[in-house]
């Protein structure tokens, strides 16, 4: 049968329409030769004998055809040993064997094509998915344009009902969005102003403005429509291998055939070994597989760049994470307010946000996200001195404010208390006319799944190790609350990709999973590099699987489903190989017809085809999946 592992030998097959026309009339002119030489009807034997050699020449045409093709190319296949089949079987007046032969074949082969073609459907629906125009505001006037002709910077107006087009970052209006095929998150997701949107995306209630920052193959959803397009191109260790199998499968019949007729100079034995084996299984059944693998994780929003680093993955025994932005959010917080008495949280936060409100530093911008998202009005100080590794003094209302470290309020003469909180963080003090008023933890928060993941990492058996720049204290912290099985802390980046070889040099099988620029190196390093979506654009360039959704519970199906492809395919090699083998002997034994052959064969290759289909369908179950 058709073997699809390597897509520039099938070529020809691109358009073609399984079960179309002129397949149609090969199998029925053949059905019909086959009747003519099993009923035998009383007409002179060269009408009969006439009908059914043109019957056989016309249905088996494409077999013989697709045999040339393939020995021009000195491959051996299993449309040469079906035509060799064939051919032996006519040759000794078995004409209705090789009809049915025939017949068995051509069914086979359309079911074949229908399988594949339902995993290039998807692809298809994908590229369809994406709205061809969109109503960009160009000249001050809204304007329909087609999305080629979008730039980054434009502003495009997306209305209730339609499909986001494009990646961007919302600048007007408020709606939900269903962003199921994008990060396979299955609740509809609030879009408000400075938010990122994804193309693909479904707006579902009020309209959007967004300026535009990546166009169509540069946009998340491209990149995942891209991913499964290379499915096939890509090929994997365990498809070339597959190659190699089926080969030696085709060798060992025919070696088989040729021993079966000099032991027993037994014709139809002789063609019953030839036609029972056959790799199918295997040749057809593993890219089906690796398509439909990649296919699965592209829902969930995992976008696989090639077959090669799904089954790396599905061999994976060590994952190494970064922890700011991967398992926590990357974006400070502020997890704890610790007033005087007498003052309240509101009160605390309020001065420390006006002395706060124009600086940059992340810590700074967590205490003002905090006032702002708690409603209180944030004055302008005056008297503005930064003291450089201490902090910040302003005056305001004839107050003089401080807010920074301990090491500041001590220097301007205060008593201030030891911290008090077991709240891992930065802690930062703040003081009103040379009083200590209170203190304030901020640190970056865990992903909410990210504990849950890591549970499921372990429970698959997989090593856990936190790499991070970070203080020892912070690193403990989070490999105690998630559960991480190594960590070491206060890592340059020349470290990190230090480690990361060292764990592959002690044979490891490793995948690394960041999201900033200095992850790269690592990322590249590691057999597997997993870019967090909202990561920097070289972590993504130099990762093999990037997250769009961020969201760490659709690494582990990920995971899964790359453990479910590999097991899929050596399910496959085994199953071939032993029906192979059984069919071998008991045809060379003289127990089965090349008709029993003939159906052996192609029944075993429909069952592996099906069983590789299973992944275009399967839904992985995670305590994180809903």
């Amino acid at each position: 049968m058709t073997a699809i592992a390597d897509h520039q030998d099938h070529d020809h097959d691109d358009g073609h329409e399984a079960f179309g026309a002129l397949v149609i009339s090969r199998i029925v002119v053949a059905v019909a030769g086959a009747l003519v030489a099993w009923l035998n009807p009383p007409w002179p034997v060269w009408l009969i004998d006439g009908l059914a050699w043109a019957a056989l020449a016309y249905a088996a045409w494409p077999i013989f055809s697709e045999a040339v093709h393939h020995l021009r190319q000195k491959r051996m296949t299993m449309e040469l040993s079906m035509s060799i089949a064939v051919v032996a079987a006519a040759s000794i007046s078995e004409l209705f064997t090789a009809l049915v032969v025939s017949i068995f074949v051509l069914i086979a082969e359309e079911i074949e094509h229908l399988t594949l073609a339902r995993g290039r459907t998807a692809i298809k629906d994908l590229v369809e998915f994406i709205p061809p125009t969109a109503k960009v505001m160009r000249n001050g006037a809204w304007q329909e344009l087609n999305v080629e002709d979008i730039v980054v910077n434009d502003v495009v107006m997306v209305s209730p009902g339609e499909k986001v087009p494009v990646d961007g970052i919302v600048t007007e209006g408020h709606s939900y969005l269903d962003q199921s095929r994008i990060t396979g998150e299955s609740m509809p997701v609030e879009a408000l102003p400075d938010q990122q949107v994804f193309a693909g995306s479904i707006n579902q209630m009020g309209a959007l403005q967004i300026r535009v920052e990546r166009v169509g193959r540069d946009t998340s959803f491209g990149r995942i429509i891209e991913a499964v397009e290379n499915a096939e191109q890509n090929r994997a260790p365990v498809q070339k291998l597959a190659d190699v199998l089926a080969g030696y499968l085709v060798y060992f019949s025919f070696a088989a055939a040729l021993i079966t007729y000099l032991l027993t100079r037994d014709v139809r034995a002789t063609i019953s070994v030839i036609i029972v084996a056959g790799a199918c299984g295997v040749a057809a059944g593993t890219p089906l597989a690796i398509l439909g693998g990649i296919g699965r994780a592209a829902q969930l929003g995992a976008i696989i760049k090639g077959g090669i680093f799904l089954e790396l993955l599905g061999r994976v025994d060590t994952i190494v994470f970064d922890k700011t932005g991967t398992l926590t959010q990357g974006q400070p917080s502020v997890m704890a307010v610790l007033p005087l008495a007498g003052v309240s949280d509101d009160d605390l936060i309020r001065v420390a946000a006006i002395v706060e409100a124009h600086s940059e530093h992340p810590l700074a911008r967590a205490i003002v996200n905090e006032a702002r998202q708690r409603g209180l009005p944030i004055d302008e100080p005056s008297g503005f001195d930064y003291q450089v590794g201490r902090g910040v003094k302003a005056q305001w209302q004839g107050k003089t404010l401080r807010v920074g470290n301990r090491k500041m309020l001590r220097e301007a003469g205060m008593i201030v208390p030891e911290r008090q909180s077991e709240v891992i963080g930065s802690d930062i003090v703040v003081a009103v006319d040379d009083r200590f008023y209170g203190e304030i933890i901020v640190a970056d928060p865990l992903r909410p799944e990210a504990a849950e993941a890591i549970g499921e990492l372990n429970r698959l058996g997989i090593r856990t190790v936190l790499m991070t720049g970070d203080t020892e204290t912070v690193a403990n912290d989070v490999a105690a609350r998630l559960g991480i099985s190594e960590l070491i802390a206060q890592m340059l980046p020349e470290d990190k990709l230090g480690k990361v070889r060292e764990l592959v040099a002690a044979k490891r099988l490793v995948a690394m999973v960041g999201d900033g620029v200095n992850d790269a190196p690592a990322l590249t390093a590691a057999h597997v590099g997993i870019a967090m979506g909202s990561g920097t654009d070289i972590a993504k360039e130099s990762a093999d699987l990037v997250l769009i959704g961020n969201d760490l519970g659709k690494l582990v199906e990920t995971m899964m489903i790359a453990q479910k492809t590999r097991a899929i395919i050596w399910q496959n090699f085994a199953g071939t190989i032993g029906v192979d083998t059984i069919g071998i002997v008991l045809a060379s034994m003289g127990y089965l017809n090349p008709l029993l052959a003939a159906l052996i064969h192609v029944g075993s290759e429909l069952v592996f085809l099906s069983n590789s289909a299973r992944l275009l369908d399967y839904h992985f179950k995670t305590r994180h999946s809903v």
